[in-house]
């Protein structure tokens, strides 16, 4: 092996001629040309070029694109240079390593990720351990004059060790591998080689959270090192975690890997704090970019965010990734679910707001007096609270946060905001009501909010701390100092006995009444604001006593004006209907909408979509189209047509519904 050139990349004034195990080579001449001697390597090969073609060997020059590599750094080119490393004789640690995770003491979440382990570690090779940079763990290894190299903890310890004297010593200028380093982290973060408290307690530690790229980079070299260099008290080898869960790379919303290059990285800093687009532009093509590719990352940046990146706070980030990390699997960016996200933190901050404008003031049960009654609501929403925590504590020791998230938000957005704070209005906003019903839903709205913040603070850790701050006086937690915060209190733990499921079933009757009653408003475009007359029929005496425990509710949340039980059926006037199981409830449309008007807008509607069938029945019937598209894109026409011939029907059927009433 041949090198001529020197570390500043000019001509050596001799070749270094070295054998394939790193001895001098004596055989080869290492004479250099004198002519190039010294000189800057761009400079020596124009040099060369015209040296040949003055001596006429120079046949022609050609151009050749090549993928030349560029330092991030120096922004120069780079030039290959055989150089002498330190290794690590890494089978000798996987051994062990391999075990650890073959006897179950170490376990991979998913499982399959074992392979890659596995593969990797059995066919280890030895570890070059330096690295040629200014920063990092400077190699442990001291020259003398002769160019012998003495290892050990510090230059005093080498002198020591090998009984040196005052010799002249020059520490090796390289320094460990990245990887080398991070593998110490473990035990070198707490205080190692000192056997210290922190050592003991959290060594090894339970979990540890990483990508699939790096299980060989980190993860196994973590676990290597640590079983080298930890032993517990019977001098058995310590493992540094229990358990790897693995999650999937983060990828832009084409489903690319982020890479500088591409210009596609997004930076968690931009999307919590926002960025306007000329910053983003600067940050994406950065300064060493090539023109044209720079002016390519600056015209899709440009694309897909022509405003730059609106703030939406850590908590919106850290549950979008929560909500998009399925097991293992890779995760394709969608900015549109972020947003989603950050209108969740919104609207728990503004269900908190009302939560406090009804609580301040107000007996709340801080004190765990008993003087309180619960509404059929309280009962209903304490008992789906028990069924979220035990959704969101299976989801979460399963490691399957994006199951846990989907629990979280469904429970706290379409169940506590959507549905609960709206039935605890008519119990809270009654002049009339009894005292003790009302203290029973303040207590609850507080008690079902502060557990709520507890289950969603390892997601959501800034809003809910905040929150809870407030909150937690009022439903008798005793904030005994400064320091308490939501982090140190118990997550919460279901109680089964608490779970109603009368209250469970009559809730979800009520539910479909109401909904039942605005698609009739939203189908027949009756105002929201116009107060309904309904009547129910053809229903058991479940559904009689529902109506009348639930007149209150129905008629506040549904806006009604009167709510009638009828036992003949027939005796009902011209009416739309909506189901509730056997139960009927029909909503009289006369005087209630304007016929006419209402005939002539679905005619409007019905051709409209008549016109749009006919034109996608027409390109169908076109077999060179069928024939010659792609198959996704003639199924998406055939979709769209299915869907424009069954809302054509839903209009015509209701079109003659309402012509029966002129």
């Amino acid at each position: 092996m041949i090198n001529i050139l020197t570390t500043n990349a000019d001509i050596r004034q001799t070749a270094e001629v070295v054998n394939t195990d790193g001895s001098d080579n004596a055989d080869i001449d290492a004479t250099l040309p004198e002519k190039y001697r010294g000189m800057e390597r761009f400079a020596a090969r124009r040099e060369i070029v015209a040296d040949f073609e003055a001596r006429g060997l120079l046949e022609s020059i050609e151009e050749n694109d090549m993928t030349v590599p560029y330092g991030d750094r120096g922004g120069v080119v780079i030039e290959p240079l055989l150089t002498n490393q330190w290794y690590v004789d890494a089978k000798k640690l996987a051994g062990p390593a391999i075990e650890a995770v073959e006897d179950g003491r170490i376990k991979f979440v998913p499982q399959q990720y074992e392979n890659m382990y596995f593969s990797w570690m059995r066919n280890i090779q030895d570890w070059c351990i330096s690295r040629q940079l200014w920063w990092g763990h400077q190699i442990p290894a001291w020259y003398d004059e002769a160019g012998k190299a003495y290892v050990g903890k510090s230059e005093a310890d080498v002198r020591e060790k090998y009984d040196l004297g005052d010799i002249s010593l020059t520490q090796d200028q390289d320094v460990l591998d990245t990887w080398f380093s991070s593998a110490l982290w473990t035990f070198g973060t707490q205080g190692w080689p000192e056997q210290t408290e922190r050592l003991k307690t959290f060594h090894p530690t339970d979990v540890l959270v990483t990508g699939f790229d790096i299980i060989f980079f980190w993860v196994a070299r973590m676990v290597m090192m640590s079983m080298h260099l930890i032993k517990d008290e019977k001098g058995q080898p310590e493992i540094p975690f229990k358990t790897v869960y693995v999650t999937g790379l983060i990828r832009d919303e084409q489903g690319q890997k982020m890479s500088k290059s591409k210009g596609n990285v997004l930076d968690p800093l931009d999307m919590i704090d926002g960025i306007d687009i000329e910053s983003l532009l600067e940050k994406r093509t950065g300064n060493m970019m090539q023109p044209q590719q720079a002016a390519k990352i600056a015209s899709r940046t440009r694309k897909q965010f022509p405003d730059g990146i609106e703030p939406h706070g850590s908590d919106a980030l850290r549950f979008t990734l929560c909500a998009l990390a399925s097991t293992g699997r890779d995760i394709n960016w969608d900015m549109k679910r972020l947003e989603g996200y950050r209108n969740f933190c919104n609207k728990i901050w503004n269900a908190s707001r009302y939560v406090l404008m009804n609580a301040e003031d107000q007996d709340c049960g801080q004190d765990g007096s008993d003087n309180y009654k619960l509404s059929l609501a309280d009962r209903w929403i304490i008992s789906r609270l028990q069924q979220a925590e035990i959704d969101v504590t299976a989801a979460i020791d399963s490691y399957r946060f994006d199951l846990a998230a989907q629990a979280l938000y469904d429970f706290v957005w379409n169940e506590y905001c959507d549905w609960y704070l709206e039935l605890s209005k008519p119990v809270l906003w009654d002049e009339n009501g009894d005292p003790e019903v009302q203290k029973g839903t303040r207590r609850t709205l507080v008690r079902v909010l502060e557990a709520t913040l507890r289950l969603a603070h390892p997601m959501l850790p800034f809003i809910t701390e905040e929150i809870w701050q407030t909150i937690a006086p009022y439903a008798g937690v005793e904030l005994k100092a400064e320091g308490d915060t939501i982090m140190l209190q118990p997550f919460p733990v279901a109680d089964q006995s608490k779970i109603d499921s009368d209250a469970l079933a009559d809730i979800e009757w009520l539910k479909t009444v109401i909904v039942g009653v605005r698609n009739i408003r939203g189908e027949m475009n009756i105002s929201p604001a116009k107060a309904l007359p309904i009547y129910m029929t053809k229903g058991g005496s479940d559904d009689q006593r529902r109506m009348e425990d639930n007149r209150q509710f129905l008629s506040k949340l549904a806006n009604l004006e009167s709510i009638t039980w009828l036992n003949n059926p027939e005796d009902a006037p011209m009416s739309a209907t909506a189901l509730a199981g056997d139960l009927e409830i029909l909503v009289p449309m006369a005087g209630l909408i304007d016929v006419d008007a209402e005939l002539a807008r679905l005619d409007r509607e019905i051709d409209k979509n008549a016109l749009e069938a006919k034109k996608l029945t027409g390109k169908l019937s076109n077999a060179k189209f069928v024939d010659n598209a792609p198959a996704e894109v003639v199924a998406k026409e055939r979709q769209k047509l299915s869907d424009f011939e069954s809302s054509l029907t839903q209009l015509q059927e209701k079109r003659t519904a309402i012509a029966e009433m002129a």
